[in-house]
């Protein structure tokens, strides 16, 4: 009887220990959630931003006017973690020892260049100048001054970029027809190699319509950016004077298989393609830049904006970002200055 009971005992308590749950003891803990949104701007201060990506990393400079500093990092919707080196120093006198203006990094041909405009002291003098890096990384080795970048004519240049189509290098800028300011152009050379201009400089463009000439003495196009897409080429400018409001984005389009060296292949559109958004503390967005998601699924404008009226051509300049899409035509649609401080969804692939 007593054996009996046992078994019955036991029998109950094992039939109790298979039906209850099964409780760990060190539950696996929750992954913390990433936010997937972020705020502009992504730098508080920085005019005329540049961004170059290559093997997943962006490098981002943009004008400090004392020297160029090189950002680099993975994420561009975050900045406060970027890695960030002064990689050139002005000399203490000379032609390239004043006003640093919108340096630009590019990899060409397996070699890095930062192309900036400077002068030693007297804008009249202002002109382009390259550096030279051959070192995998461009944050580490080091920067070669190359020299003033000889441009046909020899006149007053800034905002200077490189770009390489149909095996040919081309070199965009701002500058003025002859010795005195009154208007900036935008010029057009070819190049043999990234530091030796070639022929003679063609006049694309200059301000002519109504939002291009909201400013006198200079009357203002200038910050030339190519972007390529199927069968066209765009170049994305900036226009008006940075000291007003009315800031903004014009577009030029040329077939890719036109004469790039030709104004008339190029096509001016006659309203501006990005403007301020004043509801949106978005006043005279321009000297922009591109870049992909890190994925490649998106395309992104990087620009600066001020965020209140009347801030003009200071360091209140802030840097932004935001996607844009394509028109059924294949023309960029880069919309409206997003609103500061409303969150937009993080570049795609970077968390």
């Amino acid at each position: 009887m007593v054996h009996l009971v046992g078994i019955l005992l036991f029998g109950l308590t094992a039939c109790a220990e298979e039906g209850s749950p099964k409780i760990d003891k060190d539950p696996p803990k929750e992954e913390p959630t990433v936010d997937s949104l972020f705020l502009n701007p992504v730098h508080t201060s920085g005019p005329d931003p540049w961004v170059f990506q290559k093997d997943d990393h962006y490098y981002l400079t943009f004008t400090t006017g004392i020297n160029v500093t090189l950002y680099k990092t993975d994420v561009m919707s975050d900045l406060s973690k970027a890695y960030q080196r002064v990689v050139w120093t002005p000399p203490a006198s000379g032609p390239n020892s004043r006003n640093i203006w919108a340096p630009e990094i590019h990899f060409i041909r397996d070699k890095w260049y930062i192309y900036y405009a400077a002068d030693d002291g007297n804008n009249d003098n202002h002109r382009m100048f390259v550096l030279e890096n051959s070192s995998a990384d461009p944050t580490v080795g080091q920067w070669v001054d190359k020299g003033e970048l000889k441009l046909p004519g020899d006149r007053w240049a800034i905002d200077g970029t490189i770009f390489e189509h149909e095996d040919q290098l081309y070199y965009l800028w701002s500058g003025w027809s002859g010795a005195t300011n009154g208007r900036q152009d935008l010029y057009i050379c070819k190049m043999t190699d990234p530091y030796t201009a070639e022929g003679d400089r063609v006049l694309l463009t200059k301000p002519e319509l109504s939002w291009e000439t909201n400013s006198t003495n200079p009357t203002v196009v200038e910050g030339p950016q190519v972007l390529k897409k199927g069968d066209k080429l765009f170049m994305i400018y900036s226009a008006g004077g940075c000291w007003t409001d009315g800031y903004s984005l014009g577009m030029l389009t040329a077939a890719a298989d036109a004469d790039l060296m030709t104004a008339e292949s190029w096509v001016k559109s006659p309203n501006p393609v990005f403007s301020q958004n004043p509801s949106g503390n978005a006043f005279g967005p321009g000297h922009n830049g591109f870049f992909k998601s890190v994925d490649g699924a998106e395309d992104w404008i990087i620009y600066h904006a001020n965020p209140f009226e009347g801030q003009g051509c200071g360091g209140a300049r802030s840097i932004r970002i935001q996607p844009f899409t394509w028109d059924q035509q294949g023309y960029p649609d880069f919309g409206t200055p997003h609103p500061l401080y409303q969150k937009l969804t993080r570049p795609s692939g970077e968390y």
